[in-house]
Order: C-alpha cells, then sequence, then structure tokens
C-alpha cells in the first residue's frame, strides 16, 4: 500500500511541477514547505480522495495561542477559520497552494458525504478497548491518535442514522464523540491542539490486496463494540471515561 502511494504521490509532484517541496510565495521568501504535511495532505486529498483543508494554526511558531480571534479557543490551532469548512477540497493544485503559503497548518479532514466519519473517545480507554476488540477479532479500520484522544475511522454515515443508532441504545458512554456530516478531523501529522503531534496509531488500509479502495467499517459495529467495552465496569462506571 506504500508503494502504490509512494507511487501516485510521485505522479502528482510531477504534474505540479514540484519536487519535494513547495516554495512559499515572494512575500515569505527564504523557506520551503515541510514536505510531511504537505505530502499528507496531498496524499488524503489527491490520492484517497479525502476533502481536505488547513486548519487555523497557531499564532505563531513557539506559541500556545491560537490564530484565530477568540482569545479562549478550546481547540488552538486545530479548526477551520479561513477558508471555512465548507471551502474543504480534493483538488491537488488548491490544496499545494494553501500549503505552500500555509506550510505548518494542521490538515483537516471534513467528514461525511462521500467521506471518512470518525468516532472518537479518550486515548487511555481507546488504547484498552482496541487491544479487546482486536482480541475478539474485531477488524477496525484507521485510527487517529492525539496525547488525548484515539478517532476510530468508519464509514461514511447520515446524522439520521447516527440518531437511530444512538436512540435504540439503552446507554452510550459520554465520553463518546462523532465526527460526521458537517464535522471535521485532525489528520497526521499535525500539531495537536493540546500539544504533542497527531499520528497514524493503525493506518489505512485497502479493502483487499492490491486495491487502492481503502477499507472502513460501519459506525454500528464500531459503536456496539465500544458500548459492550464500556458495559459491567465497577461501580456502574464507564470504561471509556479515561
Amino acid at each position: 500500500m506504500r508503494e502504490i502511494l509512494g507511487r501516485r504521490l510521485q505522479r502528482l509532484r510531477d504534474r505540479l511541477k514540484f519536487p519535494r517541496a513547495v516554495s512559499r510565495p515572494a512575500a515569505e521568501a527564504g523557506a520551503e514547505v515541510a514536505p510531511s504535511i504537505l505530502e499528507a495532505a496531498l496524499t488524503c486529498a489527491a490520492v484517497r480522495q479525502w476533502p481536505v483543508l488547513p486548519g487555523v494554526g497557531r499564532a505563531s511558531a513557539d506559541s500556545r495561542r491560537c490564530a484565530c480571534p477568540d482569545p479562549d479557543c478550546v481547540v488552538p490551532g486545530a479548526h477551520p477559520f479561513d477558508p471555512g469548512l465548507l471551502a474543504a477540497t480534493t483538488d491537488a493544485r488548491m490544496v499545494a497552494w494553501w500549503w505552500g503559503r500555509r506550510p505548518t497548518a494542521p490538515v483537516l479532514l471534513a467528514t461525511g458525504g462521500a467521506a471518512p466519519c470518525a468516532v472518537s473517545l479518550p486515548a487511555k480507554a481507546a488504547a484498552r478497548a482496541v487491544v479487546r476488540l482486536d482480541a475478539q477479532g474485531m477488524r477496525l479500520g484507521p485510527i487517529v491518535a492525539t496525547p488525548t484522544r484515539w478517532s476510530l475511522l468508519v464509514a461514511p454515515y447520515s446524522l439520521e442514522r447516527l440518531g437511530e443508532l444512538l436512540y435504540a441504545k439503552d446507554h452510550v458512554p459520554s465520553s463518546l464523540r462523532f465526527h460526521g456530516e458537517g464535522g471535521y478531523l485532525l489528520l497526521p501529522p499535525s500539531a495537536a491542539s493540546g500539544g504533542g503531534q497527531v499520528r497514524w496509531e493503525r493506518e489505512p488500509e485497502p479493502r483487499r490486496a492490491g486495491s487502492g479502495e481503502l477499507w472502513l467499517p460501519e459506525v454500528e459495529a464500531v459503536v456496539d463494540a465500544l458500548v459492550e467495552a464500556s458495559s459491567g465496569a465497577p461501580g456502574g462506571g464507564s470504561r471509556l471515561a479515561y
């Protein structure tokens, strides 16, 4: 899979006429785009056909303050601002232009529609749940990890479908968050909002050998498994709480 993605990415570089990095505009001359972030954005957009856009980022390279106007931003750097979420695209030239101007901008996936969605939970609870689900033989999809939360990518679902799923449950851990239609997810190798870096705990895999189509589990299977993993905790608490 890595070799297939590498070949496709090289073809994109050749077509866009840049080797490993894109020069910044004249106003920011003297530096180059960090190829890891640009290539991650291009791979998601043009190879995987996932719509992406740059996050707002930090006020400066060494700042913890978000570059947006809100001084009390709760997810500093890790949300859309300008461009807005509706600008997310799979167009390689637009992606190259965005990160050519803002080389350290976080990579955001616009979830829903034809793009993957996700279910996220606290990192420690997620690590335990994944071990348990692996032992049960459940096939999980890609997993995006930050120091505080893990996000399990799932096949696209509608808000109506999610609502029906949750309504049918007697209990759903409050620690679960859903990234569906109209939402977004921070992707590797972006800087996490609370510090540290976003990484792939489990990288995307093809649906079948030799196929470029990525495999994603259905949201029902993942939520059912996580709800089961949370049940029976001592004191009636949730195993997914932390």
